[in-house]
């Protein structure tokens, strides 16, 4: 447990949106943050003390920036990091959040999958690993269409598919390998599961204290990435007490200290572990209105030993996400007086400095008197919200691969909007 004199520096690997909400509570606690990531103006990098940009794959420049900055803390926001390296500093007595080992284990999805149901047996997907074309092919036909394939590294649902007949094998396979990230060219293909709803459970595990939950959050997804996502999500008690125990047990053999996001499946019988994300969880926006700690706040208390006394929610909550409809390389945006004309509304620009077809720029939030309220509020607000091309003083509007202009309510049937090998994944939780 680090020392309770302050402040600390911190070393965020990962400057995304996530890691700005955090670099921005441990500024408000007079802590100092240096961002890194592998391009310049990342949004974490805009609230930074300092920066850097390095590829953190590359291990003698993570080795370079830690010898420079000297942090207490190193804490990753991204999977592409050369891991070995963190257990370098950590010996050198740098703390690395949540361990240098659980960073390693969770950095990949076949080493969380082997820990969860190899080691723990917590139901999962049945599941295996393709490391070819040819492996994968066999693969599929043993667990039978349609089934779920995922690069074992990737961010942000890039890569993943669903595949519903032995044509579709090859296509997932070339779209896998293109949104793989690091060295790992592996794949891991899941039995389907008809779900009922996906959630994220917010685990915090504190260096000295009880393991910490917030109330279950839903979430839906299209392309493999979130849409949206509410809290509360109607869970029953015993549906949250199973997924609270799974979620312990596999946040206790990890160890060390913060937030994690645990991700389930809930079907009318079973609580299915999904995944795991050592950090803050991009569903966990919502908790910027819905609780009185938000996540960061509480992944920033919990690395730093800082007390977390109550997590109280705050009422029906929800985020809907708001996405480039394409290549952007000046980013502004109109409709934002329109999108906060409704009581209980706000929203998250993430200062992202290019965008790409489908790249999260930023997030509507917004409280109601019902989740679904909540939801319909926060849909009605990213709808109003266009990524627009800047020219010169002027702006133009760039095109818009329709649907996605956010012209309609963000709860009509997605499947225009998606890949060919991507129909189907996670998107069956809509309004009612």
């Amino acid at each position: 447990m680090p020392s309770l004199t302050f402040p600390k520096k911190l070393m965020l690997l990962g400057s995304g949106e996530l890691g700005k909400e955090l670099a921005i509570a441990a500024q408000r606690l007079g802590q100092t943050v240096i961002a890194v990531d592998r391009y310049a103006n990342a949004p974490a990098m805009q609230v930074a003390d300092a920066w850097e940009v390095i590829s953190m794959l590359d291990g003698e420049a993570l080795a370079r920036i830690v010898a420079q900055h000297q942090p207490d803390l190193i804490v990753p926001e991204v999977e592409a990091i050369r891991t070995e390296k963190l257990q370098e500093f950590e010996r050198q007595g740098i703390t690395v959040i949540p361990t240098a080992q659980a960073t390693d284990l969770t950095m990949n999805r076949d080493r969380i999958r082997d820990l969860a149901h190899g080691e723990l047996g917590l139901r999962t997907a049945r599941y295996g690993y393709a490391s070819s074309l040819a492996e994968y092919q066999a693969l599929s036909a043993e667990l039978g269409f349609p089934n779920v394939v995922k690069p074992v590294m990737s961010s942000s649902g890039k890569g993943q598919s669903v595949v519903r007949s032995p044509q579709e094998v090859k296509p997932a396979w070339d779209y896998a390998m293109a949104g793989s990230r690091g060295d790992a060219q592996r794949v891991i293909v899941e039995e389907f599961i008809d779900f009922e709803l996906e959630i994220t459970l917010l685990t915090i595990r504190q260096w000295q204290g009880p393991t910490l939950f917030c109330p279950a959050i839903g979430h839906r997804q299209e392309r493999g990435d979130y849409q949206e996502s509410w809290q509360p999500c109607g869970l029953s008690p015993a549906q949250e007490q199973q997924a609270q125990a799974m979620a312990r047990q596999v946040t206790d053999a990890l160890g060390g200290a913060g937030l994690f996001g645990v991700e389930f499946f809930i079907t009318p019988d079973e609580v299915i572990f999904s995944e795991l994300s050592p950090r803050p969880h991009d569903t966990g926006m919502v908790t910027l209105v819905s609780q009185n700690l938000n996540e960061f706040e509480l992944h920033l208390r919990a690395i730093l030993g800082l007390p977390i006394p109550a997590i109280e929610q705050l009422g029906p909550s929800a985020s809907s996400v708001i996405l480039s409809p394409g290549e952007i390389q000046a980013v502004g945006f109109t409709g934002l007086a329109e999108a906060l004309t409704e009581p209980g509304v706000d929203l998250r620009l993430f200062g992202k400095p290019d965008a790409r077809p489908y790249r999260r720029m930023g997030v509507a939030l917004a409280r109601g008197s019902s989740t679904n309220q909540a939801r319909q509020k926060a849909n009605r607000a990213a709808a109003q919200i266009s990524v627009i091309k800047l020219i010169d003083s002027g702006v133009s509007l760039a095109p818009s691969p329709q649907p996605l202009s956010h012209k309609g309510e963000r709860g009509s049937d997605p499947s225009p909007l998606l890949h060919p090998m991507e129909k189907g994944l996670g998107d069956r939780v809509g309004l009612s």
